[in-house]
């Protein structure tokens, strides 16, 4: 099973917090083939693992496929975010094929310049200071560390995963003023450049809006979301079209269909063939007896059973329509 695109925008991983989807992001990574790679910042979270280390194993994974993704031909950009910003002093460097730049313009197929930012340049709680945005975060943290309980009960019950956090995020009116004033932002920004649009990350809150449905904006706005609440990425077909997708919902959903495909192959190589039975049938016929018959009791084939003679009880002899018993 392959995931094939021209460029994937991933932004907001957070690796070190508990919180970080990594099982997830690693099974899309294994899965995924394109030529371009976007990490659009917070890809480490280097404020958390300063109040306290957590690095699992399956936080090492992401890096390795990361890895493997530029070794193998995937050109892999690297945009530092301001969880991650001890990683600007690098800026221009190149690390294991990995590229760290402050920001990017991507050209789509279909001709399109886009402005590829984090984006917490234009975040104005992040521009008054640190201690304001760290004490958000602690917040943060707490509604999802909530998450944890919220979603094994849901687990239970036979329901999807939810983010309790995101819930309670949306519903504040502040938190919906800061998120339209960081858009109309980076969409001005990306505007005075004459750029057609921007991918960003930061305010972990996917979003879609070109140009060609939201007329009133200046320019396209994608965000690529997040993988502590979502499983969200930018993706870029090979056409040149874009689409936010689930990335952990189109993993499942080719899994599932590879699987029915491969279901539906070994039914098909089981199954004989209506020119088979024919044949087989003829071969019998010419020879003046009866074809054998499948036995479909038989648990090691449900599909064709095991083919044996019909004899009649104490003979060798292949029983023939006239020696059915008389039921009359």
């Amino acid at each position: 099973m392959t995931l094939t695109y021209r460029t994937v925008f991933v932004s907001d991983v957070h690796l070190g917090c508990r919180a970080a989807r990594a099982k997830a992001l690693n099974r899309f990574l294994k899965h995924l083939r394109c030529e371009r790679l976007y990490l659009v910042g917070d890809v480490i979270d280097m404020w958390r693992l300063k109040s306290k280390w957590h690095w699992p194993e399956s936080h090492n994974r992401v890096l390795r496929r990361l890895l493997d993704h530029s070794k193998h031909g995937t050109e892999v950009i690297f945009l530092p975010g301001n969880h991650d910003e001890a990683a600007r002093q690098f800026i221009g460097a190149e690390f294991g094929g990995i590229h760290v730049r402050a920001l990017d313009v991507h050209e789509t197929l279909d001709g399109r310049k886009l402005l590829v930012t984090h984006g917490d340049q234009f975040d104005i709680v992040v521009r008054s200071g640190r201690l304001l945005p760290m004490l958000g975060a602690q917040g943060y943290n707490l509604l999802l560390a909530a998450n944890r309980p919220f979603n094994a009960i849901r687990q239970k019950l036979g329901l999807p995963y939810a983010s309790l956090s995101k819930r309670v995020k949306y519903s504040v009116k502040r938190a919906c003023t800061h998120i339209s004033n960081f858009e109309e932002l980076l969409m001005l920004d990306a505007h005075n450049r004459g750029l057609d649009g921007v991918v960003c990350g930061h305010i972990h809150h996917p979003a879609f809006r070109p140009r060609s449905l939201f007329p009133q904006q200046l320019v396209d706005y994608y965000n690529c979301g997040d993988w502590m609440e979502g499983s969200s990425a930018l993706v870029e077909h090979l056409d040149g079209r874009l689409e936010l997708i689930d990335a952990e919902a189109v993993v499942e959903q080719h899994r599932a269909q590879a699987e029915e495909e491969a279901d539906e192959a070994a039914t098909d190589e089981a199954q004989p063939s209506l020119v088979e039975l024919i044949a087989y049938g003829r071969i019998f016929a010419e020879a003046g007896g009866s074809p054998p018959v499948a036995d479909r009791t038989d648990p090691a084939d449900p599909v064709v059973g095991v083919i044996r003679p019909a004899t009649e009880p104490g003979g060798d002899r292949p029983a023939t329509p006239d020696d059915a018993p008389n039921r009359a």
